[in-house]
């Protein structure tokens, strides 16, 4: 695509109400301020609310996974409608993409899903994701839209990921913003407030979690409120909100899909000499792990862990758990193509 890529996440509390009705002002805002952009982005919208949308529609409604999914299958059209209605107003036509993890976890079911946005780019369509909540496995769902959010970018190459919040930006232990954060380290967590929305799965730990796994895979995200007239447009152009700077990556496509998309379903722990073989660059062998931890099979995505289990990589792994504990011989774990170096 000739045009850079922007993902914006909006939270539940950004766009419906204490009660869950849609803030039809700010689906207004929205539609005005990206079709704005439209001409110079690729736009992806993530949006949340179709579970507090449908919420009212359940008789003594209490948030167990069957209500929430009935709701977000009542929620899911009223939302939908009213982002369709505000942007028609701007001659812009927008189409549903309902996500469920596998889409991401599976390389072939993600190239189709960036096939189809590439397509409704291409007819300047926006497309708007949101986790497909009424089939979701509870075991392999997004644990919320900010990890989807965080998928699309890194996996599309977005330049730059905006996420709105209520308290607009990360806050100090005054309650200022802080504008500018180089990096995500443990003092910067330090200061997160661990409380979640109430309409809301995420918080600001969240939040920082994903955006830092954004960061790593080379984007600029920046998380903004929505209550100024021009928040997003003004959060792109970063005068409001904070904004975290990306570090150096020079992974390619596969291995930024292989590092953020994929489902990992075992974890090696290594030890000192297999550690600093993979940083250098060098594939893994047998010979170098202390443990198998979990049941894993041919091509599934492993993590890595040092000998205190701390995560040092991910890779795809050349033969299943099985395979590896029952041979005799030393073989190729992973080889250095198939691993990305946290």
């Amino acid at each position: 695509m000739s045009k850079p890529i922007l993902v914006i996440k909006f939270g539940s509390s950004s766009i419906t109400h204490s009660n869950g009705d849609v803030n039809e002002q700010t689906l207004e805002k929205i539609a005005a301020q990206v079709s704005s952009l439209q001409a110079e982005y690729s736009i992806v919208l993530v949006s949340s609310g179709a579970v507090a949308a449908g919420k009212a529609s359940l008789k003594q409604y209490k948030g167990t996974l069957s209500e929430r999914k009935a709701a977000a299958a009542v929620g899911n059209p009223l939302l939908i409608a009213k982002y369709n209605h505000y942007f028609q107003k701007y001659g812009i036509s927008i189409a549903q993409s309902l996500c469920e993890r596998h889409h991401f976890s599976k390389r072939e079911s993600f190239l189709q899903l960036k096939e189809t946005y590439q397509e409704l780019w291409r007819n300047d369509i926006i497309p708007i994701a949101n986790e497909n909540d009424v089939v979701s496995n509870v075991e392999l769902k997004f644990s919320d839209n900010d990890e989807l959010a965080t998928l699309i970018a890194t996996g599309f190459g977005a330049e730059k990921l905006l996420i709105s919040t209520s308290v607009g930006g990360l806050l100090d232990e005054q309650g200022q913003i802080i504008r500018h954060v180089p990096e995500i380290n443990a003092s910067i967590l330090d200061v997160v407030n661990t409380d979640t929305s109430s309409t809301g799965l995420g918080g600001m730990i969240s939040k920082l979690t994903f955006t830092r796994l954004a960061t790593r895979m080379g984007i600029k995200v920046v998380i903004f409120g929505l209550d100024q007239a021009n928040g997003i447009i003004d959060a792109l152009h970063e005068n409001i909100g904070t904004v975290f700077e990306p570090q150096t990556a020079t992974l390619s496509a596969r291995q930024k899909w292989l590092a953020s998309g994929s489902v990992i379903t075992g974890r090696i722990v290594l030890d000192k000499g297999a550690v600093k073989a993979i940083q250098n660059r060098k594939s893994l062998l047998s010979v170098g792990v202390l443990e198998y931890i979990g049941d894993f099979e041919k091509g599934e995505v492993v993590e890595m862990l040092d000998p205190q289990q701390n995560p040092v990589a991910v890779a795809r792994a050349r033969y299943s758990k099985a395979e590896l504990v029952n041979s005799s011989e030393s073989k190729e774990v992973a080889n250095a193509d198939d691993i990305v170096i946290w």
